[in-house]
């Protein structure tokens, strides 16, 4: 590996990227309506000679970056998330926002530019590297249909990808400092909606109807021992009900209630035994009661798994300090690339008093110092060079 040099970004690319950033993020798009983020990434990719990059996921998309230092089928997929939150930006930056309600509040505009320009240099350098990069620019990562399914599903990109590249801002941690750790580094996120149906009753007389509001405080009283009973506390779950509707009268007991919530989970069969208690708990707590119910989980993005070797080439691909951190309660969808190939899934560090990069991820004065960027595209690029230099 020593033959390979750390490349680094020129001051013009950097300036490019730096405008790419701010662009975007006066102009973001939700979830699967990227069409003008779409037609921006395209322009300049062509207006760098890169070449023209293909529609991937709707409103995604993602070009070949082919090394001419030989032949080679080895490749790796690095991919940067494009779309925005609905949230009204308070961040007072002078490149705020031109749309109101909606904010680049989780940092994938800097993701998108520290992509851009990534693929930019690699492009320069083509001639010092076999195989391929392939650059995937990822729509809807914050919303259903999702984006990173898409990709692997649907388009299929990753079937001729012997590894993938994702990164994350980090607002908690420093910039200048990047780091990851082997394992479950995200957590899967699904969906459950529970229907309650009892039986109405006046309610001085309640032994002559089946209370679905009983029924509902039972169910949601006993899924928290799901957590606090039947996991290992090392073995990352959280089980949330955040809705709970029914009823509508002082004097009417009430027949029909509606649940709502959110398993999180890491582990791959902590998420399918989950899923199995959680079902085993609604039937069996209805049942107790007379009542009927059902269960609905709509399962969204799986734990991203980062593969041990591919965190230790982002360690050895760094040029800043590399620190082991623990994973994030969040969730993303690179999982889905996670489960198809290996892949590693870093946080860079864009935490700054002094800029006021200070906020959360999904706050409306989340900011980002933008110093961090050229590290990550650094990192992404050395990472590239030196994944397809193997065997």
């Amino acid at each position: 590996m020593g033959s390979v040099q750390f490349l680094e970004l020129d001051p013009i690319l950097h300036e490019k990227m730096i405008v790419a950033r701010r662009h975007l993020h006066r102009h973001p798009e939700l979830s699967n309506q990227e069409q003008e983020t779409q037609a921006f990434i395209r322009r300049w990719l062509q207006e760098e000679g890169i070449g023209d990059a293909r529609p991937v996921a709707g409103t995604g998309a993602s070009i070949d970056i082919v090394g001419t230092a030989g032949l080679s089928n080895r490749k790796i997929a690095i991919r940067a998330d494009i779309d925005a939150l609905p949230i009204n930006e308070e961040s007072g930056v002078d490149f705020a926002s031109t749309r109101p309600g909606i904010m680049h509040a989780c940092g994938h505009d800097a993701h998108t530019a520290m992509g851009l320009a990534t693929a930019a240099l690699l492009f320069r350098e083509r001639d010092k590297f076999s195989g391929t990069v392939r650059m995937i620019f990822q729509p809807a990562e914050e919303a259903e249909p999702l984006g990173g399914r898409r990709i692997v599903e649907d388009d299929r990109l990753l079937e001729d990808v012997d590894g993938a590249i994702g990164i994350h801002v980090d607002p908690y941690l420093e910039t200048g400092r990047l780091g990851a750790s082997a394992g479950s580094f995200t957590l899967a996120s699904d969906i459950f909606d529970i229907v309650i149906k009892g039986k109405s009753a006046h309610a001085a007389k309640p032994n002559e109807g089946v209370d679905a509001i009983a029924v509902g405080a039972a169910i949601v009283s006993e899924i928290q021992k799901l957590v606090s009973r039947e996991t290992d506390a090392f073995d990352a779950l959280i089980v949330s009900i955040t809705g709970f509707s029914g009823g509508g009268s002082y004097n009417v007991i009430a027949d029909h209630v509606e649940l709502k919530g959110t398993i999180r989970s890491g582990k791959p069969e902590t998420r399918q035994r989950a899923h199995e208690r959680l079902k085993a708990i609604v039937s069996g707590i209805a049942h107790s009661h007379a009542a009927e119910a059902t269960l609905a989980i709509t399962a969204g993005e799986p734990s991203v798994q980062n593969d041990p070797q591919m965190v230790q080439l982002i360690h050895d691909s760094s040029p800043a300090a590399f620190l082991g951190l623990a994973g994030w309660t969040a969730a993303d969808d690179f999982g889905f690339y996670s489960h198809a190939v290996p892949s590693v899934y870093f946080r860079l560090g864009i935490r700054d008093e002094g800029v006021g990069s200070v906020h959360p991820l999904h706050h409306p004065q989340f900011r980002v110092d933008e110093r961090a960027l050229e590290l990550g595209v650094m990192t992404m690029a050395e990472a590239a060079l030196r994944f397809l230099e193997r065997d």
